[in-house]
């Protein structure tokens, strides 16, 4: 299949300062995608370059094959066939809904704008609003209104800068499992700028982990959790922490939770030390077994209860029991690794 969007090798800069460095990816239509990353990991200024209002100084990006950015050329962020829904929404203040929708279309001809913004609106679920005016609605029905403007112009692809980042943690899990589905029942391409994982998990079809201006891996939300290809990505998706190990065969390695082994094989050789993955799943209760932690934390989550457990060593690990185990602070409780592979890397 021919990628939507291609971004080649691209460097951006801000004074003598690298933002973006060797990035890349391929989007194919119809396809939802996302950069994840922490603050000022430049995946915002990347998006920014995609829409056109930052040049590049190195690199390509192409959309449908033709040249949308290269150095010393840019085609201007109207003419690219792209929409932009931004943090703050971005709404006209003195617009109602109905003209902050219909903005763009705004030489189009009458009919054909006032059919557009009643689809658009009823797509969002918006049909009763027309006549609001942004401060008379809420944050997730004016981040509602900004989708519907973005889609109103029939854009080739949608472009989502944080758009959930100013609402309250139930509203943006609702409004972007909506935004998903609005984008697939539609075929609309989307590249979403996020540093919520949850939101990336949720929307992305692929994820591009971002730090220090470079995709540092590009995959599923799956594969990012459970086959993390660098030390950083291991760290900064889901929640875990690492113990010292020493391979014992491509697949099994000695910690103090003792041998671990499971389907992921390595070519190191034996006795290399390494640092292992350790996910919370990764330890399950086991009442009467030997190796026992000490509960230093609890965090409930309903049906489960994080506890945060402190082994013989003083090394921490994290552990998921379920919620009907109420223990306290200081119990010591018996646990056991329960492994489908071992995530390592060679200690530095």
């Amino acid at each position: 299949m021919n990628p939507l969007l291609e971004v080649q090798n691209i460097e951006c800069r801000y004074r003598n300062h690298t933002v973006v460095r060797g990035l890349s990816m391929h989007v194919n239509r119809g396809s939802l995608v996302c950069l994840l990353g922490p603050s000022g990991c430049g995946k915002t200024t990347a998006l920014r370059a995609i829409a056109g209002f930052e040049p590049i100084v190195k690199g390509e990006i192409r959309m449908d094959g033709a040249t949308l950015s290269r150095p010393g050329y840019a085609v201007a962020p109207e003419n690219r066939r792209l929409g932009m829904v931004f943090q703050d929404y971005a709404l006209f203040p003195h617009m109602d809904v109905r003209d902050n929708v219909g903005f763009a279309l705004r030489k189009s001809p009458s009919t054909e704008r006032r059919n557009t913004v009643d689809r658009m609106l009823k797509m969002v679920g918006l049909e009763g609003f027309k006549a609001r005016y942004p401060h008379e609605l809420s944050g997730g029905q004016q981040q509602r209104v900004a989708l519907a403007r973005a889609l109103a112009a029939q854009p080739e692809a949608i472009l989502l800068d944080e758009p959930f980042s100013n609402l309250d943690v139930d509203t943006r899990e609702r409004l972007s499992l909506e935004v998903r589905d609005i984008l697939k029942h539609e075929g609309i391409t989307g590249i979403l700028v996020t540093h919520h994982q949850d939101e990336a998990f949720a929307l992305g079809d692929f994820i591009g982990v971002m730090n220090q201006g470079q995709i540092l891996q590009w995959d599923t939300a799956f594969n990012l959790y459970h086959e993390p290809n660098n030390r950083f990505v291991a760290d900064f998706i889901g929640q875990g922490t690492f113990l010292h190990g020493t391979m014992v065969s491509p697949d099994t390695v000695d910690t103090e939770l003792g041998r671990c082994c499971g389907d992921r094989a390595y070519n190191w050789p034996k006795d290399t030390a390494v640092e292992v993955l350790i996910r919370p799943d990764d330890i399950v209760p086991d009442l009467e077994g030997p190796l026992k932690g000490r509960i230093v934390q609890k965090a409930f989550k309903g049906a489960e209860v994080l506890y945060t457990l402190e082994l013989p060593s003083g090394n921490q690990v994290l552990s998921l029991f379920p919620s009907h185990h109420d223990y306290g602070i200081g119990d010591h409780v018996g646990i056991r690794a329960d492994m489908h592979h071992v995530v390592a890397f060679p200690t530095d």
